[in-house]
């Protein structure tokens, strides 16, 4: 007999860490997933308009049986040759930006991001690290100091440079002005200025292609490949953090890096590649991955293993196959059409940001003065919305963004129930927005 909802948020408050949270007012009580269809313990279908880990689809036949064959029959790591691991190596690096022929798997983007800063700690010498305000980049000790948004900035290390993210809508250069990505340009300037004057050059530039915390955001034209140059000139790599913006997520390309024709020294991305299963990379140069292992030893029992490459093949199979690039461009361009029909209507959204299946309505009391909502009204919209069927995230330096990021099988369909699900919700919430 099923536990209800109730008993089992009590065990569960009871049992599991406090830090521990739960969307929305009333939680979800989730038993069945299939392809952006989610069910709940009472029967309720709600469609999935946020899950990106489930890159193509919750409980794809194709991984699930991948999985299962493998698990099955072997699963060991990679102080032993197997056929699988490499294979998967090999479909990834036909797939990499130019120059990126070497892979390490780990479990984790936050794994993922951890080696990448250490490999170019060890490669230049350097120990400065250069992030994005508000940026997230993982839970290990390293990583959540790289992540701005988890902490106090009167915490930061003297090593840390942090820079301001190109948005602009919200950011000191907009839409309209010509010189926004020499002005962005400028702000990382004076940070890693900042930083030599603590005595730190930079190791690496860590870098999400799309900025999720903050957005999602599309920089300026040429703002990526200078700030990367600058990053270079003064002795570090650039770390591509593709965890969000990777796996055909922006429709344009594999990479968000490929979008800005960046040629990053080291690729990380973790989420999309396992389809729900914990898979992620760290990828590089030869030469940068040469470097490292003639001053270090680098093992991670489970990255790597049999059933997780049988996975991660079966998920780039998929993609393949079902032609998921495409209709991440092809929805994405109807969905972002909806959604800019929908800001018409609600002086609520201030701003409609993103590309491909990656869109965030930035949301605000006052459009004109451009006040953000509070992080409690966007807990009450996302409520909203999932009442309505629809289940929603949400990001932002303050909690603003109402995040949409389906997985890639999301179809013309879905976006047209999203829209209506997140205009009735919009309704409501104007009238009473804090409930």
């Amino acid at each position: 007999m099923r536990a209800s909802s109730s008993d089992l948020a009590a065990r569960r408050r009871q049992t599991l860490g406090p830090t521990y949270q739960n969307f929305y007012d009333q939680p979800l009580h989730l038993v069945r997933g299939e392809g952006v269809r989610l069910w709940d313990a009472d029967g309720r279908e709600y469609l999935d308009c946020y899950n990106n880990v489930v890159s193509v689809g919750h409980c794809h036949p194709r991984v699930v049986d991948a999985l299962c064959r493998q698990a099955a029959t072997l699963n060991t790591h990679t102080r032993y040759l197997h056929a699988s691991v490499v294979e998967l190596g090999e479909m990834l690096v036909a797939r990499l930006p130019a120059g990126i022929d070497t892979c390490v798997f780990t479990c984790t983007g936050s794994e993922a991001n951890d080696l990448a800063v250490q490999i170019a700690r060890a490669v230049t010498g350097n120990r400065g690290v250069v992030v994005s305000e508000a940026s997230y980049h993982g839970v290990t000790e390293l990583t959540r100091t790289l992540s701005t948004d988890s902490y106090p900035a009167a915490r930061r290390p003297d090593w840390l440079a942090v820079i301001e993210p190109p948005n602009r809508y919200r950011g000191p250069a907009g839409y309209d002005d010509p010189e926004a990505a020499t002005r962005y340009l400028e702000l990382a300037r004076d940070a890693l200025d900042a930083l030599d004057a603590r005595g730190h050059r930079p190791a690496a530039l860590l870098i999400d292609l799309v900025w999720d915390s903050n957005g999602p955001l599309v920089a300026p034209g040429g703002y990526v490949n200078a700030l990367a140059a600058e990053v270079r000139r003064r002795g570090g790599l650039v770390i591509a953090d593709e965890v969000q913006s990777g796996y055909c997520r922006s429709g344009a390309n594999w990479w968000g890096s490929t979008n800005y024709a960046l040629e990053p020294d080291i690729l990380t991305c973790g989420k999309p590649m396992g389809a729900g299963h914990p898979l992620a990379l760290m990828a590089t140069r030869r030469d940068i991955a040469e470097a490292y292992a003639e001053r270090c030893h680098y093992f991670n029992t489970f990255g790597g293993n049999p059933v997780s490459a049988e996975v991660g093949k079966a998920v780039i199979d998929v993609i393949d196959d079902e032609g998921l690039l495409d209709n991440a461009r092809e929805t994405g361009a109807y969905f972002e059409s909806l959604l800019r029909e929908l800001a018409a209507r609600h002086a609520t959204i201030g701003d409609v940001q993103g590309c491909g299946l990656f869109w965030g309505l930035d949301l605000v009391v006052d459009r004109d003065a451009r006040t953000p909502v509070t992080r409690e009204q966007m807990r009450r919209l996302c409520s909203l919305i999932v009442a309505e069927g629809v289940v929603t995230g949400h990001s932002g330096r303050y909690g603003q963004i109402l995040k949409l990021r389906p997985p890639l099988v999301f179809a013309r369909a879905d976006a047209e129930r999203a829209v209506a699900a997140i205009d009735a919700a919009l309704a409501r919430f104007e009238v009473e927005p804090d409930g």
